[in-house]
């Protein structure tokens, strides 16, 4: 990602740090196949190792696998959202990072929630990213991925009367896997849903849990 959109990125969710946890924080209790997709990968992975939650924004989805029993971190690009994170669920750690390019040692962690952040990477770098995220993880760990359904790119430039600059990108699903098994990893489940109800935007929404297969 050049540093333009890096930077762009960065500060719209800055700006609207406080707005976006503020909707977002208790989306969960309303999202049963997110919470019952998180409940099997924290059971999958609670003795293992440390979970990342890769774009927590406010920290819910860190929050929720924390309350499960799983050790916990997050990571976003935003200041703001880490310090949104950091006040709302006190003893989980957060930091500022890039999942392009993370400061951490291969095989640091048990397994990567990425949810609603891989749709922010452009295309032609998704593979890239992915290759980091798997670079990341330990052998035999996790990577639970959720993103639009869509061809489309949808631009803001005004997000909840902020002024932004942010692209959100869909995916196909068979697209997503497929840059996933390009970054080496192994698809184990896809499962997609409806969106519901004056809950979240209205697109389809695709989950997809793959592993760093052994060597």
């Amino acid at each position: 990602m050049d540093p333009d959109t890096l930077t762009s990125l960065q500060s719209s969710y800055d700006r609207v740090a406080d707005e976006y946890a503020r909707r977002i924080y208790d989306e969960l209790k309303d999202k049963p196949l997110d919470r019952e997709l998180l409940d099997n990968l924290a059971k999958r992975l609670t003795k293992k190792g440390i979970i990342c939650d890769m774009g927590c924004g406010p920290g819910h989805v860190a929050r929720y696998l924390h309350e499960r029993g799983a050790k916990v971190m997050g990571i976003d690009l935003s200041a703001g959202q880490v310090e949104q994170a950091c006040r709302l669920n006190p003893g989980i750690e957060f930091k500022q990072g890039n999942m392009l390019a993370l400061d951490v040692p291969d095989g640091t962690w048990a397994g990567i929630a990425v949810f609603y952040s891989i749709i922010h990477v452009p295309r032609r770098e998704v593979v890239s990213a992915l290759a980091e995220l798997r670079r990341t993880i330990q052998t035999g760990g996790l990577l639970l991925l959720a993103f639009h359904i869509g061809d489309e790119v949808v631009h803001l430039d005004e997000w909840w009367g902020e002024p932004v600059c942010v692209d959100f990108i869909f995916f196909q699903p068979e697209e997503m896997s497929g840059y996933l098994e390009s970054a080496g990893f192994q698809i184990i489940d896809t499962v997609v849903r409806a969106p519901y109800p004056e809950v979240e935007h209205p697109s389809h929404r695709a989950y997809i849990l793959a592993q760093k297969p052994g060597t």
